[in-house]
Formats: structure tokens, sequence, C-alpha cells
């Protein structure tokens, strides 16, 4: 029988999340059916003490009742790589200077194991890591100037779509036209005045059959879902009421999945899900990757317990024999 492990979820706070569609929610729901430890902390609970970095983690007891859904113990101060063998960093964007300074101290980790890896989670920008593969994506432009958005709009043929670098689930995404009267005050708000990077990309219309949500566990597809936007709904996702619909992977996808492949396994990203529009590389999330559940429903699975079974490989390999 496998030992035990102690798991850590840094996340936002417990008590807010939707038992019915939380990807956190269910990994660590089935780490506690797998018989593991399973603790929770909040960014503010991290901290450093001569070099070791700390944790104020509460034990938490699962179950799928909402509004009963955690019970937690009491809070305690430990070192995370004497009381943790496993850390997912789960807190969903913006990543701004609190998950970034959060991110360095669990770096500081030695012997707990910390997924997503914390140095390419700071660096690999959601919208920014899928520009690596400019020939799998729609055109694309990232700027804060701008009137380099309007001349990139024109190249364009007068459509595209703007969102914010440090955005999530839909949030400040406009669906731009060159005869738009706000087209301007959107550029300003979406760029800060120009003080923001954002970007901007061609627009897809295969978006209104659908984006696909592509979960990737250690570089290989485990599951995908297909957000359908809602009737006069630009944005797709399901926090702004797109409906799930079943997605098998198709030549396209795959050829997207081999082409990632080697580049997550060399920066140590564990789990992520890549948004594909028409065949075309939109984005790589990397920090709180989301669609467990709805996949789930739709094909009759269980992918959390494929993942907390990839992440026990990894803490049991690094135990002595």
């Amino acid at each position: 029988m496998q030992q035990p492990l102690s798991l850590l979820f840094v996340m936002d706070p417990i008590d807010a999340i939707d038992v019915d569609k939380d990807t956190t929610f269910v990994l660590m729901l089935a780490a506690q059916e797998r018989g593991h430890h399973v603790h929770f902390c909040e960014l503010a609970d991290l901290s450093v003490e001569e070099g070791k970095p700390v944790a104020r983690l509460r034990h938490a007891a699962l179950r799928r009742e909402r509004g009963r859904h955690a019970t937690l113990g009491e809070p305690r101060t430990l070192a995370i790589d004497d009381a943790v063998d496993v850390v997912f960093q789960r807190k969903d964007p913006p990543v701004d200077t609190d998950y970034v300074t959060a991110t360095q101290i669990l770096a500081l980790c030695r012997r707990a194991i910390v997924l997503n890896r914390p140095d390419t989670v700071i660096w690999a920008n959601e919208k920014l890591y899928a520009v690596q593969f400019p020939d799998l994506m729609p055109a694309t432009r990232v700027s804060r100037r701008i009137p380099e958005f309007v001349d990139f709009l024109a190249k364009l043929g007068g459509e595209m779509i703007v969102k914010p670098l440090g955005g999530k689930g839909g949030e400040g995404v406009f669906h731009l036209r060159h005869d738009d009267r706000n087209l301007f005050s959107i550029l300003e708000q979406v760029t800060g005045f120009g003080t923001r990077w954002a970007m901007a990309q061609r627009y897809v219309p295969e978006v209104r059959r659908g984006d696909k949500r592509i979960l990737l566990l250690e570089g290989d597809p485990i599951g995908a879902v297909l957000r359908v936007p809602a009737a006069g709904e630009t944005r797709a996702n399901l926090h702004v009421g797109g409906t799930p619909a079943r997605a098998p992977l198709d030549d396209d996808d795959r050829r997207i999945v081999e082409r990632l492949r080697p580049h997550l396994e060399r920066d140590g990203l564990f789990f992520v899900g890549i948004d594909v529009i028409g065949g075309r590389l939109t984005e790589v999330n990397v920090t709180s990757p989301t669609g467990i559940q709805e996949i789930n429903a739709l094909e009759g699975v269980r992918l959390e317990h494929q993942v907390i079974e990839a992440a026990e490989r990894r803490a049991n390999a690094r135990r002595p024999a």
C-alpha cells in the first residue's frame, strides 16, 4: 500500500469556490480519496524564515456539499520542506506583485515538489508563452502603444480581438472593428492609457463554433472541452456563459500538442490548459488551468485522479528506497 503524501494547495479562499465547477476542489478531493493529507493556504500565508519557505497551513477535509464543502483544521506554521511532499500552486490570475512574490517564495522549496515549476510560472505569461509558436497562432501583436494596435487592426482588414496580458476567464476581452465608435476608448482601457501591455489577435470566426480547451498532463492530452459562446457574446469562457460540449481532438490539435510537448517538459509545466480556436493556438494557461469537471461530466471520467497519480509518481521517485 502506498504511503500517504502531504499535499499543500496554495489557492484562493476555499470557502468561495464552486464545488460543481472548480478544478482545484476536485484535485483536493481526489487526493483525499487516495488517502493523502490535504492542506490549504492562501498567498498571504506564505513567508520565509532563515532562508526556508514557510506556510501557515490548515488541514482540509473535503466533501461535495455546497456551502459545507471544506472543514479546516487549526492553522499551523511549518517549514514547507519539512511538512509537505507536493505543493499545487493554484491561485488564479492576475499574476500581480503578490502572486510573483508568493511564487518566488515557493521557488525556495528544496524537498517539496512545486507544480507547476515556480520559476517558469513567473515568466510564462498565459498569453505570451504561446508566442514562441507564431506559426501555430493567429496573427498576433503585443504592445502598449495604441497607434500600433490601430495599425495592426488595419493590416488585419479591420477586425481583431484585444485582451489584457494578465486577465482570466475572459475578463477584458473585446472584439474590435475599425468602425467601432468606442475603438480608442476600449484601447485606452485595455492598455491603461498606454501604460500596460496588451495582446491583439486576428479574429478567428470559428470561435462561434467554440473555443477548445485541451488539458495537458506532463505534455500529454488527457481531455478536452469545447466552450461554445452564448448568442451575442464574443467570449466562449464558461465563466461568462459559454456552454461546454464534447471536443474530440483533431489533426490540428495533435499537431499543436506535439509541438508544445518538449517545451512543456523542459520548462517544468506539469499541468496546463491550451486554448485552440479554428485549429490555431491562442493561449497556454499555466497558473490554474480549469475544465476538469466539465470534461468529467461530458466524458464520464475522473481526470483529477490522473493528475494526482502523476504527482504521486514524482513524489515517490524522490523518496529514499
